[in-house]
């Protein structure tokens, strides 16, 4: 959509800067601890040094900014556009050197994506799309899977750090990943939604996962051709979310 190309190109070129700062990065000086108030929540240097990357290329837009790091930034205009950025989706996969972590912005009317774009760390490709942009990885197009039947179908879900662990949502998710052939736990929400929107996986639900963790993913899936059903959480910018192939159905 050409009232957004501008928009684009920013957000493209903010997730590039953050690649390339995370390329460069001495990951093993870098500090990490797990919050006080959210004890499963790991928090990084590398995380704020990421964020002052990304809020130097998208202040000069003047649009309102929402980040994991800082919150609310601006003030709400007429459109209700504002940019939705989480500067480190999976913390602890890059600190623990576990598995691939991503930098994650959208540009969102409300909580309803435009348009996001993620980028992938180590590999550093870029990821982007909308459901009036289409979806790409570079400028390779992608799209969701066929798979119609969830006895064949892998799911991508996690446990978020707002996760309540009790015996109704233990139930709530046997009953989810039971239905699956596979699950897979990528430990990045946004890296979940990826592989729904290439057609790796078919499918993807968490509850309570915070807006800025899923918000580039569900504008990508919607522009590969997936479906995304977005609920309120419990929690302060919190959703309940799935994501399909758009075959597979939510419950």
């Amino acid at each position: 959509m050409l009232e957004y190309d501008h928009l684009l190109i920013i957000a493209k070129d903010a997730t590039r800067k953050a690649l390339q700062s995370l390329a460069i990065m001495n990951v093993s000086s870098s500090s990490y601890a797990f919050c006080d108030e959210l004890p499963r929540e790991m928090k990084s240097t590398a995380d704020g040094g990421l964020e002052e990357i990304i809020l130097g290329c998208l202040l000069p837009t003047r649009l309102p900014i929402l980040s994991e790091e800082v919150g609310e930034l601006g003030v709400a205009n007429m459109d209700g556009l504002r940019w939705v950025v989480d500067p480190l989706d999976g913390t602890v996969n890059l600190m623990r050197r576990l598995a691939p972590c991503a930098v994650s912005i959208a540009l969102c009317r409300g909580n309803s994506p435009v348009f996001g774009v993620i980028g992938q760390y180590p590999d550093c490709t870029l990821a982007w799309g909308g459901r009036s942009f289409g979806a790409f990885i570079e400028e390779f197009p992608i799209h969701v899977s066929t798979i119609q039947d969830k006895a064949k179908a892998v799911l991508c879900t996690g446990f978020p750090s707002r996760f309540e662990f009790t015996d109704r949502s233990g139930l709530e998710f046997i009953r989810l990943v039971s239905s699956y052939a596979k699950v897979r736990m990528f430990g990045a929400a946004s890296l979940s939604l990826l592989n729904v929107a290439k057609g790796s996986a078919d499918f993807y639900a968490e509850q309570n996962i915070m807006i800025w963790d899923v918000a580039a993913g569900l504008a990508i899936v919607e522009g590969a051709g997936g479906s995304v059903r977005v609920l309120p959480g419990q929690h302060q910018y919190s959703h309940n979310v799935a994501a399909s192939n758009g075959i597979l159905q939510f419950d």
